[in-house]
């Protein structure tokens, strides 16, 4: 598992990518989660998550969303428990082994779920034909247990409504389609309200009229059009199937090494203190 070691920058802070991805702030980063496992007072609830563990629990239901999506509902350890983490907090999910490899997959989810819910949170999953993750899941049945580690600090929701804090958040969207747009509404409410936040959708096709969004892939143009320049204080982050991470970013060499960066944000001249992969 790879943590962030570097502190993040104070400016524009960005999200790029696809599927699931998290925007950290400096200041938050790095500090352990106020509720984590084992560290509670006598009149919290019991929490389930723990960010030095691996932990099994139990999927008690699955809903189909879309063609390509799934809803994961999992029990946690009584009725009475909570997750165990801060607001928009992701966490890490442990998958299948990977054929000539020597570890298993480990993608971050942010579940779906509020931090005071009991009994049970939910993961949203897309699967893509190259998802080693997404397949393994899509593998799986009600009764089946998959492990889980954290919470890990992801603070959108958390950040914006900080009136003294000047950071800028972008987010380039790419789908499919518009009905494979996950969270949609809430992301749109979130650039309402706040002046500092922007999203961008794009989407390989789309019958729907009007569009004024991207279509096609994620290009050169777009990143310049809806992206901050590589300056001191930018923090892209990227996420997304792999042939959109070698097309973006350049994917990781492996879960413990960034690797370098490479394709459309290395010809934009970003380097690798300024771009964190998933």
């Amino acid at each position: 598992m790879h943590r962030l070691s570097r502190p993040l920058a104070r400016g524009s802070v960005v999200l790029a990518g696809a599927t699931a991805a998290g925007v950290m702030r400096r200041d938050v980063q790095q500090q352990q989660p106020a509720h984590c496992a084992g560290s509670r007072d006598r009149s919290s609830p019991p929490t389930s998550f723990d960010p030095n563990e691996w932990r099994s629990f139990e999927i008690e239901n699955i809903f189909p969303l879309s063609h390509n999506t799934r809803l994961f509902r999992l029990k946690l350890p009584s009725p009475s428990h909570v997750m165990g983490i801060d607001v928009s907090s992701t966490i890490m999910v442990q998958g299948g082994e990977v054929e000539g490899a020597k570890s298993r997959t480990i993608r971050p989810y942010t579940p779906t779920t509020g931090p005071e819910t009991k009994g049970f949170f939910d993961l949203i999953v897309k699967k893509y034909p190259e998802g080693s993750m997404s397949t393994y899941l899509f593998k799986l049945d009600i009764g089946d247990k998959i492990k889980v580690m954290g919470p890990f600090p992801k603070v959108l929701e958390a950040a914006l409504p900080l009136k003294d804090d000047d950071t800028e958040f972008s987010l380039v969207y790419a789908n499919i389609s518009p009905e494979d747009i996950l969270l949609k509404d809430r992301l749109d409410d979130l650039a309402d309200r706040y002046h500092n936040f922007k999203v961008y959708y794009v989407v390989e096709k789309t019958e729907q009229t009007p569009w004024d969004e991207g279509v096609g892939y994620v290009n050169s143009d777009m990143i310049d059009r809806k992206l901050p320049p590589p300056e001191p204080g930018t923090l892209i982050m990227v996420c997304g199937p792999p042939g959109m991470m070698r097309a973006v970013c350049g994917e990781k060499s492996s879960p413990d090494n960034q690797g370098r960066v490479t394709g459309l944000l290395a010809k934009r001249g970003f380097r690798s203190s300024m771009v964190y992969k998933y």
